[in-house]
């Protein structure tokens, strides 16, 4: 029974949400809504660092209360709970490091709680609760690990005018993916003091954004740092067809407890084009480093960046040139074809002060299958050069998600 109560949960889990963005909710009428997501995933990984391959094969459950109260106030209680056909591969708990890394553990865990109340202009968030901050590329959930990355803050949004929104969040403790049964303490949470500034304008198809992080690691001192930086995304789109395009740069300096001394760049060039509903990227990421030192991004939603392959979840001290090429688009524009939706993308990776790392190609293949389920293959093929050794990962992937109302006004 407690572990089945420790599976409540799945507040609102459509892409881009985060408690502090979340549109205004002002309604007098209580319901009570039960959410779930349940995913089935088979992770194989050949990594020629390793004699053995792994094979993770793991069924993610997660059902959540929502409650709206009335009068802009509303509450969600999640829980997850992961389990594992067998042991291997290295789930960061289960000890067997003779296997690749997949770090989606088998357990179960309150994933949310939080309490919130939504007025016209100013919105409050206070509890556990998933972030999604711009592109996540600072701040994410890790959303394709089985558990995801929560945290322990106060949100605040403020919306003086439709145009701009200023959000605000305190990070009290970060709860990683690998669960609160990893082997490591430092990989199952870390207790913060981080401060979160963003504002966003928005202007027709483009929107300007400002912000500044002030990571303060009580666990890691040598993990803290302040990054300032901005951001300008937008589109230039007649009939579906036309440029996109993401510019970003920012500074990563030492903060807090910190005893290092470092001054880091960084910065994002992604034009786009799309035509006949095919888009085509090209992207340049640049994260310095010194040699010793290198940008981190510690609270990132890691694997949407520098490939699907994971190689660089944490940053090489010679920084990372990350030049890519993408396209993704549907089969047509109907019936089955237009449902299937894929992505290509090619990955060049060089140190920041010269010398290659390697290069990978990821694919995938989404598809839906009924009302609230769909299906992924997805693969990623590093290919060293100087850094780490060659490796393949292929995803097989269900996921079922769906949403139920419990109770509502009479």
């Amino acid at each position: 029974m407690a572990c089945l109560l420790a599976i409540v949960a799945m507040p609102a889990w459509a892409a881009g949400e985060s408690a502090s963005v979340t549109p205004a909710t002002t309604s007098a009428t209580p319901s009570l809504q039960l959410e779930w997501d349940a995913r089935l995933r088979h992770e194989g990984v050949d990594d020629d660092a390793f004699n053995r391959n792994a094979s993770a094969d793991t069924l993610r459950l997660r059902l959540g209360l929502h409650a709206e109260f009335g009068h802009g106030w509303s509450g969600l209680l999640e829980g997850a709970g992961v389990a594992s056909a067998g042991d291997r591969y290295n789930s960061g708990a289960n000890g067997q490091s003779q296997y690749p890394a997949v770090t989606d553990p088998k357990g179960s865990e309150f994933n949310q709680y939080w309490v919130r109340w939504q007025g016209s202009q100013v919105a409050a968030t206070v509890g556990r609760q998933r972030l999604l901050v711009d592109n996540q590329r600072w701040i994410g959930n890790s959303g394709w690990r089985q558990h995801e990355q929560t945290f322990d803050a106060v949100a605040l949004q403020w919306q003086p005018w439709s145009a701009l929104t200023v959000n605000y969040d305190w990070l009290d403790r970060v709860h990683r993916v690998a669960g609160d049964d990893a082997l490591n303490p430092l990989a199952r949470e870390r207790k913060l003091n981080t401060h979160l500034l963003n504002v966003a304008w928005t202007r027709g198809t483009q929107q300007f954004t400002g912000y500044a992080y002030l990571h303060d690691d009580h666990d890691v001192a040598s993990a803290s740092s302040a990054t300032y930086g901005l951001r300008w995304n937008g589109k230039a789109l007649r009939d579906g067809n036309g440029l996109g395009w993401t510019v970003e740069g920012a500074r990563q300096y030492e903060h807090a407890d910190n005893p290092l001394h470092f001054a880091h760049s960084y910065w994002l060039l992604e034009p786009s084009w799309t035509q006949s509903g095919i888009t085509a990227k090209l992207g340049w990421e640049h994260l310095g480093g010194n040699g010793l030192h290198a940008l981190q991004t510690p609270l990132a939603t890691l694997h949407a960046f520098n490939g699907w392959n994971d190689q660089f979840n944490v940053t090489p001290a010679g920084g990372l040139d990350d030049r890519y090429v993408g396209v993704n688009g549907n089969f047509g524009r109907a019936g089955l074809a237009g449902k299937l939706a894929w992505t290509v993308v090619w990955h060049d990776y060089r140190a920041d002060r010269g010398g290659r790392y390697g290069s990978e190609w990821d694919a995938s293949l989404a598809f839906p299958l009924a009302s609230g389920l769909s299906g992924l293959v997805k693969l990623g093929n590093y290919q060293a050069d100087g850094f780490g050794r060659d490796s393949a990962k292929v995803w097989l992937q269900l996921e079922w998600r769906g949403q139920h109302g419990l109770a509502g006004a009479r």
